[in-house]
């Protein structure tokens, strides 16, 4: 029987939804809920990892060592991933992150770039930390560049490569066919990664799994960019329905959903205009709170921000160019037009 292992990403993805704000009260008593569940995987720190903590992707109200101590302090012998972006975070900062009780890293790239990440796993690997790969867009490429780009990280010493539909633009049979090809080139685990603004992250995970994925991540009431990720209390029922067993108690998760994490959200987590435009378009889900600062700014309707990136082939890094967006529809627009 194949053994599934659930990734809770509240504390890392669920930062983008509350613009980075986590305390180390609030990770604390996540990761306790977490860990009474059965979780044993859980990743915590900035939306963009180490090192994310900035002008550009937000700044953090908590340092990640500080959210780590605190995560460290109830872990138990659960795994705490963090998240790495090489060009965001540096192998230093991942040196600080083991010391202060980090035990896995996700290693993530754009989906055609893994050759800029392979001394990161390298390092990972060095540390003895758990070390993962995370291709980043997915649906930006084809299922064969996909899986030539998930066998580079895994021979650089990738113990699982993730498959993130960053944009929640995959359909079913578009996760399948990725994980498939994926499965075929390398012998290492692969996960997946769903975000829901098209509301398909419980099936396109679903999907994965019976591709050949082992990883599913989620989040608690689906806390994450966009529209949310993979909402880990529904979807832990889902499998639970589906007898499928991941040592998780799905109603301890419903509780810490709902009575730890929906006080803290900013708003719930639904698919909006814009947030449904972010999955049609295939832009990264990271985009939306700024679609929506930009477009508020210049008057110019969000949805329009997100369509036009999309075309232009924005990928994650690239918020800025919403701002470049709005002013040109403002120059375009006729004179006098209300904005």
């Amino acid at each position: 029987m194949t053994e599934f292992q659930y990734v809770d990403s509240t504390l890392r993805d669920g930062s983008h939804a509350v613009d980075h704000q986590i305390t180390p009260e609030f990770c604390r008593d996540v990761v306790a809920g977490l860990v009474g569940a059965g979780v044993r995987n859980i990743e915590v720190g900035h939306g963009a990892g180490l090192g994310g903590s900035s002008l550009l992707q937000g700044f953090a109200r908590t340092e990640n060592v500080d959210l780590f101590d605190a995560a460290a302090s109830v872990l138990g012998d659960a795994t705490l991933f963090t998240l790495l972006i090489p060009g965001i975070g540096v192998m230093d900062e991942l040196r600080e992150a083991v010391d202060h009780g980090v035990s896995g890293v996700r290693v993530a790239t754009h989906v055609t770039e893994a050759d800029v990440c392979l001394q990161h796993i390298e390092l990972g690997r060095k540390l003895g930390i758990k070390t993962m790969g995370f291709l980043m867009m997915t649906h930006m490429a084809p299922p064969e560049v996909v899986a030539e780009q998930a066998r580079m990280m895994a021979e650089a010493g990738a113990e699982a490569v993730y498959l993130a539909d960053s944009a929640g633009h995959m359909l079913e049979s578009e996760v399948a066919d990725r994980i498939a090809a994926v499965r075929a080139a390398v012998s290492c685990d692969i996960g997946i990664h769903a975000h829901n603004n098209l509301g398909l992250a419980v099936a396109d995970s679903l999907s994965a799994m019976r591709a050949g994925a082992t990883y599913i991540d989620g989040t608690l009431a689906g806390l994450g960019a966009g529209a949310g990720n993979n909402q880990g209390d529904v979807f832990a029922t889902v499998a639970r329905r589906m007898g499928i067993d991941l040592g998780i108690d799905e109603f301890a998760l419903m509780d810490v959903a709902e009575d730890v994490v929906r006080p803290q959200m900013t708003s719930p987590q639904v698919i909006d205009r814009a947030s449904l435009t972010l999955g049609y378009a295939g832009i990264y889900s990271s985009f939306l709170h700024k679609a929506i600062e930009v477009g508020t700014r210049y008057g110019v309707e969000p949805r329009d921000l997100l369509l036009e990136a999309g075309r232009r082939g924005a990928v994650g890094g690239q918020e800025d160019m919403l701002e470049e967006l709005a002013l040109e529809f403002v120059e375009r627009a006729p004179a006098g037009a209300a904005r």
